[in-house]
């Protein structure tokens, strides 16, 4: 599983250029990752339960042994927390530390579905700086660097030819009036919170999507909202919080306050979450 997450010897910040430098490495691991999640026989793998009720199998495994060896190659100073790995979580609160979902979306997975992701955020200071989400099914990593608009980008994974051309991406302002909202929607945990939520604006049509393709999404400019107001994990927002905000939008939590990462939450949960393609219209629901 690579060396251990736990150091002292942590850097206290981490500056945009040296993340920057990070950016080409850290898309070869997700691509790596990707190729060996889709390497796995989805018909004959074994799937098994955590202790929180979600699905593990051997290509969420395969992943985070990839993304765990390659970044204690890559930057063995900086801790790393993995949703596959949470025993060995850093302690405390680092300043600067990689969070990893080497599978998002194992049950759009297991359900033989391409809406699934692997994700990888570089968290400083409780704010995702970095985040990378590869769908592998889909042919597409989407990467994002705050405050560094050459580097929001989507790439094209060609399996045959490696990583393709960047297309930069970026967020649409929100819809005029008669315009419908676009609502990313979970496809796999729907709330009466979140329905409430995109029901108060009328006529918003719901793009029922699984895994951090939503966020993705929302990047690109091809949905306006999405909206998770029912709990979900650190690891499951990180990359595609620093995607979204790279490329001109904003997630909030329901009061349209920030989400600190790192910050020692039981279970790593986040309680609820809004990403905004327009920040001007971030507000509570």
């Amino acid at each position: 599983m690579g060396t251990p997450t736990n150091r002292t010897d942590s850097p206290s910040a981490i500056d945009p250029a040296a993340a920057a430098r990070l950016m080409a490495p850290l898309t070869e691991l997700v691509a790596r990752a990707g190729s060996a999640i889709l390497a796995v026989d989805r018909t004959r793998m074994r799937v098994e339960g955590k202790a929180d009720g979600s699905p593990v199998t051997e290509a969420d495994l395969a992943a985070d042994r990839i993304i765990a060896d390659g970044l204690a190659r890559l930057a063995p100073e900086i801790p790393t927390l993995s949703e596959e790995r949470v025993a060995a979580a850093p302690a405390g609160s680092p300043p600067v530390f990689f969070l990893i979902d080497p599978l998002d979306g194992t049950k759009e997975f297991v359900a033989g579905r391409d809406e699934f992701t692997v994700n990888i955020a570089l968290v400083a200071n409780g704010t995702p700086l970095l985040g990378i989400v590869g769908a592998p099914a889909l042919g597409l990593i989407w990467r994002g660097l705050v405050g560094q608009g050459t580097d929001r980008r989507a790439e094209r994974l060609s399996t045959r030819d490696g990583i393709g051309a960047a297309e930069p991406i970026r967020t649409r302002s929100f819809p005029r009036a008669g315009q419908p909202w676009v609502a990313a929607v979970s496809r796999s945990h729907g709330d009466a919170a979140t329905n409430a939520f995109i029901d108060n604006r009328p006529g918003a049509v719901r793009q029922m999507l699984g895994s951090a393709v939503k966020f993705a999404r929302i990047a690109e400019g091809a949905a306006d909202i999405y909206p998770r107001l029912g709990p979900t994990s650190e690891w499951d927002v990180a990359a595609g919080h620093a995607l979204v905000t790279a490329a001109g939008g904003r997630v909030t939590d329901p009061a349209g306050g920030e989400i600190r990462f790192g910050g020692g939450r039981p279970g790593f949960i986040i309680p609820a979450f809004i990403a905004w393609g327009d920040p001007t219209a971030a507000c509570p629901p």
